[in-house]
């Protein structure tokens, strides 16, 4: 596969860090020098599918296509307003494709996982031009009373267009079921027959274990994709990794011994936006005429679960 198109939409609404004290007993210095966040765009009056769809027009544009060209959609999603119909089949109507859509969540993680599912159905030849979209709204998953949580996060959208190629060099997928370290629960309807104790609480995270966990899972996911395609680690020319936070990210570029230049990030902007976060980078990149045809890539990213995906690409446009 390769990528011919990237698109990205976050919300108008920025919130600074300077904003949260008002009501949390937190700061700047504070939250700046555990997260490296200095402010995240959070949904107000706009809607996380409008983004999806903003996100994806502009990757179809960026390619040269429209939505008449797609043969599948892939919508990676953990939570939205909608529980059915999946968020892909909104995206579909909205844009005007007519495709078959599938959504899946596989955490932070998901646009590589997605880009597995677009990678084995390019191989088996059932579609030619699929549309991967990452649209998510985190800040909706946490108590905005809990200074160690809502500070992390904001919300977004990310779309990549993929077609065939020889540009993806290798891919790699893991996961490891460490649910009690980072989840949230949502109540379901209620029923006269429900007598089992149901558990409902915004997120849980346990900071120290995502952080141990996501820069080990990372540092070994990319020392394995070099090791299996025999790429040079310093012929790579960008890292692109899940902005969760700017201490995990350069923990990950310490540990491999990375030049601080080849890890970009957007996280100090934009919050952790989820599996959002690396195709919205991605297209920043791309626009900001950081890339050209040929650059090697490495993408990196960890998420609930837990889940874990990198690869090696060459940028093709």
């Amino acid at each position: 596969m390769k990528i011919i198109g990237t698109g990205a939409a976050h919300p108008t609404c920025s919130v600074t860090n300077e904003m949260l004290e008002k009501f949390l007993d937190t700061s700047d210095e504070w939250i700046t020098e555990r997260t490296g966040i200095k402010e995240r765009c959070v949904i107000s009056s706009e809607k996380l599918e409008d983004m999806a769809v903003a996100a994806a027009n502009k990757a179809l544009e960026d390619a040269g296509m429209t939505a008449a060209d797609i043969d599948y959609i892939i919508c990676s999603n953990v939570v939205n307003e909608y529980v059915t119909p999946a968020l892909s089949c909104i995206i579909q109507g909205k844009i005007g494709a007519t495709c078959p859509t599938v959504d899946i969540n596989a955490a932070c993680a998901g646009f590589i996982f997605a880009m597995d599912i677009a990678e084995d159905k390019l191989q088996c030849k059932k579609a030619k031009n699929i549309l991967i979209v990452c649209a998510e709204e985190p800040s909706r998953m946490v108590s905005w009373q809990n200074r160690s949580t809502c500070v992390l996060f904001g919300d977004g959208a990310g779309a990549a267009v993929v077609t065939a190629g020889d540009e993806l060099k290798a891919i790699r997928l893991t996961t490891s079921s460490l649910t009690d370290v980072l989840y949230y629960q949502r109540k379901l309807e209620p029923t006269p027959y429900i007598s089992k104790d149901e558990n409902f609480e915004p997120l849980v995270m346990r900071g120290r274990e995502v952080f141990k966990h996501a820069v080990t899972s990372s540092c070994r996911d990319i020392r394995k994709l070099l090791n299996e395609t025999g790429i040079d680690a310093n012929d790579i020319k960008y890292y692109v990794l899940h902005q969760a936070n700017r201490r995990i990210i350069d923990s990950i570029r310490n540990f491999l011994g990375v030049e601080e230049e080849k890890v970009p990030h957007n996280v100090e902007r934009y919050g952790n936006i989820s599996s959002a976060a690396l195709p919205a980078l991605l297209d920043e990149l791309n626009r900001g005429g950081k890339l050209h045809k040929g650059d090697k890539l490495v993408f990196s990213a960890f998420g609930a679960g837990f889940t874990t995906g990198a690869c090696i690409i060459e940028w093709a446009k």
